[in-house]
């Protein structure tokens, strides 16, 4: 298509997309820090979720132990388990947003 900047409408098609590219180039350093900043939350849900895996292993034991013991603790245990693998879905969907992070947001502004 071929603009011709005589016409009112090509001039201002022209300023427009010259407004664009300006708005564009202005806003580069808040792209860089929106960039800079998920990154460091990507960073630190990755250690949350290390240390709530570690958490729920620890916790998991706890929910054998009182399974596998006699008596009482065997339904405490069950309890303790199903809490468990609630938690884990928890922590499922936690890395699913993590990754989504770094794959939907970080790596395709990285590229631009």
């Amino acid at each position: 298509m071929d603009l011709n900047l005589e016409h009112p409408v090509g001039t201002a098609m022209g300023s427009l997309f010259q407004l664009i590219i300006a708005d564009l180039k202005n806003s580069t350093p808040l792209w860089e820090d929106l960039v800079m900043k998920a990154s460091k939350l990507h960073m630190c849900l990755r250690s949350a979720i290390q240390a709530i895996s570690t958490y729920l292993d620890a916790f998991q034991k706890i929910a054998d132990a009182a399974t596998n013991s006699k008596g009482g603790s065997k339904e405490i245990g069950t309890a303790l388990t199903r809490v468990c693998l609630r938690h884990k879905a928890v922590e499922t969907k936690m890395k699913s947003f993590t990754a989504a992070i770094m794959d939907c947001l970080i790596a395709p502004l990285q590229e631009k």
